[in-house]
Formats: structure tokens, sequence, C-alpha cells
């Protein structure tokens, strides 16, 4: 559980701002079907992370355990500076309409933009740390749930109002604790 809830609060809160959370914002203006979209979000997510989080458990295997620690530290705080950089999403137009386009458009850009991402990254990082890889995944896909579905839903209505500066300096100071607390108590 302790995996779990880790997992999905670093990630909830390292999304708020990302690229992928402005291109569920962007879906979401554009095509007005939220639960395509959601559902689509869901699926890559789970694809993504599912094979990020295989890929940290296989550096657990072959990395010793201290120089690991000194590894996912580190890599938690450089996650933090690159919170730290605002995303920006640019956007094309699509002419996706049926339920079936809009998730599989969402799916599809939603995987590959996050590839590489802090997010996935983490989900690399949390898998290496902790010993449960369906925890991690759950965990890190309910996370990106967290905080994509609200934006995806009250899209129309939040607009720029939301202070993505000031939840980059959050995210940042989660993901700088979460690397000093590997390093210290690992």
């Amino acid at each position: 559980m302790h995996a779990f809830l880790i997992s999905a609060g670093v990630v909830a809160v390292g999304e708020i701002g990302d690229k992928t959370q402005l291109l569920a914002l962007l879906l979401a203006l554009r095509f007005r079907r939220p639960w395509p979209i959601v559902l689509g979000i869901l699926t890559a997510t789970l694809l993504n992370h599912a094979a990020a989080g295989a890929l940290g458990t296989w550096l657990r295997t072959l990395v010793d355990a201290n120089v690991l620690r000194y590894v996912v530290g580190g890599s938690f705080i450089l996650i933090a500076l690159w919170a730290l950089v605002p995303d920006k999403l640019g956007e094309r137009e699509s002419k996706a309409s049926t339920a079936l386009a809009v998730f599989t458009t969402t799916a599809i850009a939603f995987f590959l933009a996050e590839i590489g991402d802090k997010t996935q990254v983490a989900t690399i990082m949390l898998a290496a740390r902790f010993d449960n890889l369906v925890a991690v995944v759950l965990g890190t896909s309910i996370g990106m749930l967290i905080a994509d579905v609200p934006a995806v839903l009250l899209a129309d209505r939040m607009g720029n109002r939301i202070p993505l500066k000031a939840i980059r300096f959050v995210a940042a100071g989660l993901f700088v604790a979460l690397g000093v607390w590997t390093l210290l108590f690992r």
C-alpha cells in the first residue's frame, strides 16, 4: 500500500502543469467528449507506465542497492528541477468526432507524449525503489487520472485560472523531498 500511495501522490502532483495534462485539457476543449478522453488517458497511461515500471524493476536487478539508492535519489532531485520548467504544447487540428476516434486519438497522443516525460521517468524510479511493480504502476496511473480527469471535466470553466507556476514549485518540492528521503532513509 505504501508503494501505491507514494506513487499516486508523486505522479498526481508531478503531472500538474505537465505537457500531458495540457494535452488532456486541449483534447477536452477540442472534442467536448470527456469520457472517451478519460478512457484514452487511462489506457495509454497503464501501457506506458507498465513498460516504465518493468524497466525500473529490471534496473533494480542490475544495480547494487546502495548505488541504486543514489541514482534514484539523484533522479528525483533532477526531476524536481525539470518540474520547474513549464511545458508547452503545440496545437494540431483533428477531425475526430466519434467516441472511438476520440478515444484512439487520445490514447495514441497521450502514450507518445508520455514517452520520456517526467512522470514516466518517475515511474521508472519508483519501480526501481519499491519491490511491488503492480502497486507502482497502479499508483502512477491513478496519480495521472487524479491530475488529468479534473482538467478534462472542467476544461471550459478552469481555463487560465490554474496557478501552474505555483503548482510546479510544489511538485518540485515534493520531488526534492522524495529524493532526499531516498538518499537518507533507504
